[in-house]
């Protein structure tokens, strides 16, 4: 149709062309009319197509911000293959970005582009934004860097220079990682005195660059002479180490009288003692087993740490030290710094330093005056033993010693004995409720046979108070036949109650692993006559023994803890094992703990119904032990009168069978448990460390 529009005009165009061109119906077209208009019409139409093509062929090649948010990617994984750069080759960076980084492997940084800025036509600066998360805190190492963008022939290219992965890192320069060790907390125990602190040590070894390469040997087999060591295997250790190395013999505190003799060390050639500073307690036995040690980690902690351990870091490697080693520890500080050279020549420049954050004290109720009282008490016992101390009012730990017969192990806090007699302190608690008091008669023979298994009384038990005897009697001569006489009068339930009243199987929360008893809540005939004398398929700890004994000195079952009050005294979560190896074995010989014993505990105990009265009684019954029983050596004791209980209880197949010691006692607000594992009777072996304990507690 004259006058129309193109088809093929782009919608808009062909709308201008109507609107520009409105011919009425019937109306001449000349040269100077609608005619001549049309001309004029072409050339505006020309315009419009040439327009509407420009539009349709916008700029679809790559834009700086594309090159930037790829070249932040290529960063953040240390691998820019995707990215160009003006004068290298994409994988010489990346070469060169696996050297700067090499020692912070496998930390990578997070990079973003924070923004482009156009500064030419074919020219950008890209702002780049980095964090490094370099360790398990929330403060991340954090800068921003540019980098120049430039187009060549549609591809934007960028200047490569190490400035623009890290701020000043120089050519040839490459990053390194140090951890800033945090001053680690004290162990402190009563009245705020200083258990585990920094203490002076000698590491004593062989500096290779110090002796001649043929007399190395010589000089590490002298010097493992003066150590007392065994010297082929530290000559050999010697021999295998670098050029440069300094071999650590052993580790020496200042006082010890190793290394009292300087000069026999420093006539070795090669032979040094390096002065160092480590957490110590005050001398390498006490409290060793529950306050731990501290060093460098094993392959098995660092395997549990989940990436928290890393070989040659300092930490807590038992007891105490491991359980509340995040508190102790702190946080250790960051350096990251830039190197260049080697040897001599090495230059460096701090980049990023996060200080440490110290560790926090542990405030134990360890009294350290009767600790060291208690283990020089064991000093000479070659069996596993022990003493534990417990201040009734308050339920302090004040002492948890094991003897050296222990060998490291935690008999105090984690043994597993039958308590023998020192058991019928509980049992007395439970015929008192069942209307026994002091006077009521019981029946001591010298025999008693229930189902064909006899019972009898220790080989020394006094002839004369054989017979009908009061029941102060029978608990001060510890006549065994006299309380299993009574045990149709009380049931194992009750049995289990009356113990759980006084702490035995009661669970808490010391701030350590620890084993506070089991007593079957069912045994019927001969298991529950054994029961009556804290033998079948009873167990405890010394620990247990001294919390009972507390509780009878308060007048209420005692919650122990080793931990100050005002801190969290949750129990760790991390296992320990039993202290005794003869835990499985550890019961009378026709009935030894069942293999789910320890589910038998009264834990969670309701509360106990112990009450005053009944505790005073009880007293009144352990001062008889003393004045007028076994435990006749605690009543000379100055200060407070004596209260006690002696035990013996009988483990193993042999015949006679072997035995384990007991005594337990109180003076004052002092409760005590000993406990040897190879002795006699708990009156001639427990009695006389007894006593040396309190003489010099009271001293």
């Amino acid at each position: 149709m004259p006058g129309s529009p193109p088809a093929n005009l782009p919608a808009a165009a062909r709308s201008a062309v109507v609107r520009s061109n409105p011919v009425r119906e019937g109306a001449t077209v000349g040269h100077n009319g609608p005619m001549g208009k049309f001309h004029r019409l072409t050339a505006v139409l020309t315009t419009a197509v040439l327009a509407a093509s420009l539009a349709a062929c916008a700029d679809d090649r790559p834009s700086a911000a594309d090159a930037a948010k790829e070249l932040a990617a290529g960063l953040s994984k240390l691998d820019v293959g995707g990215s160009a750069f003006t004068v290298v080759r994409a994988e010489d960076v990346t070469t060169d970005l696996g050297t700067i980084t090499e020692a912070l492997a496998p930390l990578k940084p997070k990079v973003a582009v924070d923004g482009v800025e156009s500064t030419g036509e074919d020219t950008a600066t890209a702002t780049l934004d980095y964090v490094w998360d370099v360790d398990a805190s929330d403060e991340d190492w954090t800068y921003s860097t540019s980098v120049e963008l430039s187009r060549e022939e549609d591809e934007w290219q960028a200047e490569w220079d190490p400035a623009i992965f890290v701020p000043k890192l120089r050519v040839d320069e490459r990053l390194a990682r140090e951890e800033i060790p945090a001053d680690r907390g004290d162990i402190t125990g009563a009245n705020g005195e200083a258990l585990v602190t920094q203490r002076p040590v000698l590491r004593v070894g062989i500096d290779k660059t110090k002796a001649p390469e043929e007399g190395q040997d010589a000089a590490a087999r002298a010097l493992a002479g003066v150590l007392e060591l065994d010297p082929a295997p530290y000559a050999e250790q010697v021999a295998a180490a670098g050029a440069e190395a300094f071999v650590e013999a052993i580790v020496l505190r200042e006082d010890s009288p190793l290394a009292a003799d300087r000069a026999a060390i420093d006539a070795i050639p090669g032979a040094v003692a390096l002065q160092e500073f480590r957490e110590l307690a005050p001398t390498r036995s006490f409290a060793r087993e529950l306050l731990g040690t501290v060093g460098e980690p094993t392959a098995e902690l660092i395997e549990q740490s989940g990436g928290k351990l890393q070989a040659g870091d300092i930490t807590g490697l038992s007891g105490l030290q491991r359980q509340h080693n995040d508190l102790l520890a702190g946080t250790p500080g960051i350096m990251i710094t830039g190197l260049i050279g080697e040897g001599d020549a090495l230059r460096s420049q701090t980049l990023f330093t996060k200080p440490p954050v110290d560790g926090k004290p542990l405030a134990t109720t360890l009294d350290a005056k009767l600790q060291t009282l208690a283990e020089n008490t064991l000093a000479e016992e070659p069996s596993a033993s022990s003493i534990v101390a417990i201040r009734p009012s308050t339920g302090e730990i004040l002492t948890a010693a094991n003897g050296p017969g222990s060998e490291g192990l935690p008999t105090a806090l984690l043994g597993q004995y039958p308590p023998g007699s020192t058991f019928k302190i509980a049992t007395t608690l439970a015929l008192l409720r069942k209307g026994l008091t002091p006077e009521s008669p019981t029946e001591c023979p010298a025999e008693l046979t229930v189902d064909g298994r006899s019972f009898n009384n220790a080989s020394t038990y006094p002839a004369q108070f054989t017979g009908t005897i009061p029941l102060l009697q029978s608990f001060a001569q510890s006549c065994n036949t006299g309380f299993i006489s009574n045990r149709d009068q009380v049931s194992q339930q009750e049995l289990a109650s009356a113990a759980a009243d006084l702490g035995i199987g009661v669970e808490a929360s010391i701030g350590t692993p620890a084993f506070f008893g089991v007593v079957p809540t069912e045994a019927e005939g001969t298991a529950h006559a054994a029961s009556m004398i804290g033998q079948g398929e009873i167990l405890v700890s010394p620990l247990a023994l001294a919390t009972m004994a507390a509780s009878v000195g308060k007048g209420a079952r005692v919650t122990p803890t080793v931990l100050a009050g005002g801190q969290d005294d949750a129990s760790p979560s991390d296992s320990a094992p039993s202290a005794s190896p003869s835990a499985s074995s550890s019961a009378s010989p026709s009935s030894g703990p069942s293999e789910d014993a320890s589910k038998s505990t009264n834990a969670p105990a309701e509360p106990s119904k112990l009450t005053a009265e009944e505790a005073a009684t009880l007293r009144t019954l352990m001062r008889a032990v003393v004045t007028e029983g076994g435990a006749g050596m605690l009543a000379g004791v100055p200060g407070d009168p004596v209260h006690a209980k002696t035990g013996t209880a009988e483990f193993g197949s042999e015949t006679p069978p072997r035995t384990h010691a007991w005594i337990v006692a109180l003076q004052g607000d002092l409760a005590v448990a000993v406990f040897v594992e190879e002795g006699e009777l708990g009156s001639t072996s427990g009695g006389p460390l007894m006593e040396a304990f309190l003489r010099g507690a009271g001293s």
